[in-house]
């Protein structure tokens, strides 16, 4: 557990033995701390592991003014837990992977598409290796250790299937099949990966227009690096690969933007059901307007490339028009689409005017 500087006290629930002791006598944990004063700070590692601290917390909080971080990987368990969530008096965040933005000049764009951008993976000296042992105390910590399913052996089998949809819209039944398990098993096993923080849902946007829109999510993992390590991918990158994991990197960088700065009300995803070909990748509303987003690993762009952002220009709003590609020349076409490289983005979000 890393050092935080404004912490006065640190607790990390994976530390076996103190695991025991407040598993034994939850008090022990409000005892421990009521001699801090009010104001001083108290970091508390892997919560879920015992929801029932939340209780103590909320003594803390409210008769010495303590002041709590928390962290932990499965909203799921202190959900089923029925536990204290502190209404009111605590916010939540969620954790990215590391950011252009935050990494500066250490940031390799092709090196991030090939394993991540979580801090355990940039610090190891065999990224490859880290990300294998990672998926694996995946399974064994978070899914067997927390009891969030109850078919292991099925749950192994689906997550590398689940991988090959990153980006996707989903084909449950297809899944379920080539997994070996029930259609509902894989919702629930979708969830799982929801709750523990693995990947996001991109909902499809609807409207009043009178074309009628796909309602289907797809979904999206958080770190092009998990989906390269549970589809057992390593070295180089295809080009088959590259689309949808700097498709998912652009959308993980967009969502990092909403839950940071806030401007950005919801994501969306558009593609009207008469145009099946016709998709633009992300639909980002804010409160009068609207800005699209189409994403292209390729290092040129292609006239064809841009016949979903000509398509959405009819849809009410939309005041920006944007293809993010790996080539290096921005411009602006003749109908107002602006064509900007990966690092011009990057500018965009730092200067947030996204």
């Amino acid at each position: 557990m890393e050092t935080l500087a404004f912490a006065k006290v640190e607790i990390s629930l994976l530390d076996e033995e103190r695991y025991q002791a407040y598993l034994a006598h939850p008090k022990l944990f409000y005892e421990e701390l009521s001699s801090l004063k009010g104001g001083e700070w108290v970091f508390v590692d892997e919560i879920q592991r015992l929801p029932g601290l939340l209780n103590e917390v909320h003594r803390l909080i409210e008769k010495k003014r303590i002041k709590f971080a928390m962290t932990g990987s499965s909203a799921r368990k202190l959900r089923r837990a029925g536990v204290n969530l502190l209404a009111g008096r605590a916010l939540s965040r969620q954790l990215f992977p590391l950011t252009p933005m935050e990494m500066g000049a250490d940031f390799d764009l092709e090196k991030v598409l090939e394993t991540g951008s979580l801090p355990l993976i940039i610090q190891s000296e065999t990224p490859e290796e880290t990300l294998k042992s990672y998926a694996q105390s995946y399974l064994k910590e978070e899914i067997q250790a927390e009891a969030l399913v109850r078919n292991l052996s099925g749950f192994s089998r689906f997550l590398p299937i689940a991988a090959l949809f990153h980006g996707q819209t989903l084909n449950l039944a297809n899944i379920a099949r080539d997994a070996g398990v029930q259609r509902p098993t894989v919702q629930g096993f979708f969830e799982v990966l929801e709750d523990t923080l693995l990947v996001r849902k991109l909902e499809a946007y609807t409207s009043r227009l009178r074309v009628r829109e796909k309602r289907k999510p797809k979904f999206y993992f958080i770190d092009p690096g998990i989906v390269r390590a549970l589809k057992k991918e390593r070295g180089p990158i295809s080009a088959e690969q590259r689309g949808p994991l700097f498709e998912g990197l652009i959308y993980m960088l967009l969502e990092f933007q909403k839950e940071v700065f806030g401007a950005i009300e919801e994501i969306y995803y558009w593609s009207p059901a008469e145009a099946k070909l016709t998709e633009v990748d992300f639909l980002l509303k804010y409160e009068k307007r609207f800005i699209a987003i189409e994403v292209k690993s390729s290092e040129n762009v292609r006239p064809e490339d841009l016949k979903g952002l000509q398509a959405i220009n009819e849809l009410n709003g939309i005041a920006r028009r944007i293809l993010i590609y790996r080539g290096s020349r921005d411009r602006t076409t003749e109908d107002g689409i602006e064509i900007l490289s990966f690092a011009s983005f990057v500018k965009l979000l730092q200067k947030q005017e996204i």
